[in-house]
């Protein structure tokens, strides 16, 4: 019963994307309504007391444009009941011949859609995405895989928040000691939910925003340290326009001349860092220059990894940071069980790797793998054939033996991808390869050599939680059918008209940031602006096949499974609304297989 209210409810809003040419009998319809009344009736009442066409209020006129018979979209809703609701006021005009303005006219479509979106959002419908599904990009054939790959931090190894306030701890007190910054910077802590992967960095400006796939900024998420920047001043700063051209947004791995895109979850609190050093700047009125700012920041978060810190708070202890483990190991345990070949390419010294790799799947961990290479220097690792393999013996000393071949038990030290593919044989689309980062570990293996990608998005599970709630749901829904009534009631120009529509657009933009607060206050989700995909979720789309929230929804799926990509609509098409809502609760058929782990 759920799905076809939902079919209907989506004919319904189907009708306001129609054509041009049926949209200018609507106006005309619509007119006579506001001045003289209808002056033909055409429609004819259906069987079953459904009443068609007037139940979106439109009187028809004679057209040869006019279909001949109504579409099942126009027929009335019913009520639980099974008896006919009373007729709504654009109904009585119709039957009665009575005279209404048309900003009665306006209010009266606004309140039936409105009840529509309503009484047709089914229980349960809050409830049909699953955190542990993988999205598929690409369709993609687990049957056809036989060797997976994986990058290790935020890989195999998931960490906790509290790894963040520590990075962001140290690299605050290395800018204020080591690089003579205020002492005032001091007093800003960490702020865990301010920032959010994806976002871009004006250097030069000294700004943090969202942009979206197109390279338009999201107005309202532009922030000069940690206060919003106005629109108007956004405007002013970027020559009277909010779109940034492509060659100040970012090259291929993300930089450009004038933005940075953080793109890694380490980046977080490099981007708080920044915000709180320029707001500590703005704030005291002391003259800086951002670029130079940019630097030290990015120099005092890089000597955290350089000089160990990391590494050493997490092998010290190794519970409060690492999540899951249990999980890493079920997935290697699976993978390997059914004679599939595993590999590990990961930018981290051996040592830590190997502390933590014993700490979630034990001592013999390194059996699991047929190949394991650190320190990669990714994402050169993938386009340079410069630096050679070198053999670490098992206290993680380099040897100096020439490479000829890359053996299991053995652990490698740099190299580069050329060699690797010529001494493993290993390509193509057997090849599923697992990382975090879009741009170091996923893109070059996409594009350049024709690997298989997932994605580890670690953020889906709190997204995910966030759109399954009903105030998301309801505000969301009524968004896109407010933004259909605009698009279709914007031909009613009066004053009076234009007042309803301008209360509409308002009503819009607090539904949008309602919408947006949910997921984050200061930057929303970080895959959609308003209505278009970020700059973040284009890129995820590109360079990955599979996403998910983390390896270990591996765990779902039988291993000869086949993803299959949702057929999205292109702006041209028909929705199709059935696909879109029912889909993500046929994505986990082997949920209970995770009962053990969870």
């Amino acid at each position: 019963m759920s799905c076809q209210k939902i079919r209907m409810f989506s004919h319904v809003l189907w009708q306001t994307s129609k054509s041009t040419s049926l949209r200018k009998v609507y106006v005309a319809s619509c007119g006579s309504v506001a001045s003289t009344g209808p002056t033909t009736q055409i429609g004819k009442c259906c069987e079953d007391e459904q009443n068609c066409g007037s139940d979106l209020g439109i009187q028809p006129v004679r057209s040869t444009a006019i279909p001949t018979s109504p579409s099942p979209a126009n027929h009335r809703h019913v009520a639980s009941n099974n008896q006919r609701v009373s007729p709504t006021l654009s109904e009585r005009a119709f039957t009665t011949g009575l005279q209404i303005d048309s900003k009665t006219y306006l209010w009266s479509r606004y309140n039936e859609m409105k009840r529509l979106v309503h009484d047709l959002i089914p229980p349960g419908v809050c409830n049909l995405l699953n955190p542990s599904t993988i999205y598929a990009n690409n369709e993609v054939d687990l049957d056809e895989v036989d060797i997976y790959g994986f990058d290790y931090d935020y890989t195999l190894a998931l960490y906790s928040n509290t790894l963040d306030t520590m990075i962001y701890n140290t690299a605050r007190d290395f800018l204020v000691k080591h690089y003579k910054y205020p002492e005032g910077i001091s007093k800003y802590d960490y702020i865990p939910n301010f920032a959010a992967r994806g976002l871009h960095y004006d250097i030069q400006k000294g700004l943090l925003m969202k942009i979206d796939a197109f390279h338009y900024i999201q107005l309202g998420t532009v922030y000069r340290g940690l206060k919003t920047v106005p629109d108007d001043e956004v405007l002013e700063l970027y020559g009277g326009t909010h779109h940034v051209p492509l060659q100040e947004v970012s090259g291929f791995y993300g930089k450009g001349p004038m933005m940075k895109q953080f793109m890694d979850v380490f980046s977080i609190p490099e981007m708080t860092l920044l915000a709180a050093a320029n707001d500590y700047f703005n704030s005291n009125d002391i003259e800086y220059d951002p670029g130079h700012l940019y630097k030290d920041v990015s120099d005092a978060i890089g000597m955290v990894h350089i000089k160990g810190y990391m590494y050493k708070w997490i092998m010290q202890d190794l519970e409060k940071y690492i999540l899951r483990g249990d999980e890493t190991y079920a997935v290697l345990h699976r993978l390997a069980s059914h004679g599939k070949k595993l590999f590990l390419i990961t930018n981290s010294p051996f040592s830590f790797v190997d502390k933590g790799m014993k700490y979630m799947v034990g001592k013999d961990w390194r059996d699991f793998f047929d190949v394991v290479i650190v320190q990669a220097d990714k994402p050169h690792f993938f386009n340079n054939c410069g630096k050679p393999f070198r053999r670490l013996d098992g206290n993680g000393d380099l040897q100096w033996d020439k490479i000829k071949s890359l053996d299991k038990g053995q652990i490698y030290k740099q190299g580069n991808l050329f060699d690797f593919l010529r001494l493993t044989g290993w390509r193509g689309s057997k090849v599923l390869y697992f990382g975090d980062h879009l741009y170091s570990d996923l893109a070059d293996l996409m594009l350049r050599h024709g690997w298989r990608t997932g994605a580890i998005v670690p953020e889906l599970e709190v997204e995910t939680r966030v759109v399954n709630t009903e105030q998301y749901a309801q505000s969301l829904t009524w968004l896109q059918a407010l933004t259909g009534l605009l698009e279709r009631m914007q031909v009613h120009r009066d004053p009076k008209s234009k007042e309803v529509l301008q209360d509409w657009l308002k009503e819009r933009e607090e539904l949008r940031a309602v919408t947006k607060n949910l997921f984050n206050p200061h930057f929303g989700s970080i895959f959609r602006t308003c209505h278009n995909p970020t700059f973040f979720s284009r890129r995820l789309c590109r360079f990955s096949d599979l996403y998910m929230a983390s390896i270990s929804c591996l765990l779902n799926y039988d291993l000869s499974y086949t993803f299959y990509p949702r057929r999205t609509p292109l702006q041209h098409e028909a929705p199709l609304w059935m696909d879109q809502l029912c889909t993500g609760c046929m994505k986990t058929p082997f949920l209970e297989e995770m009962a053990h782990i969870r």
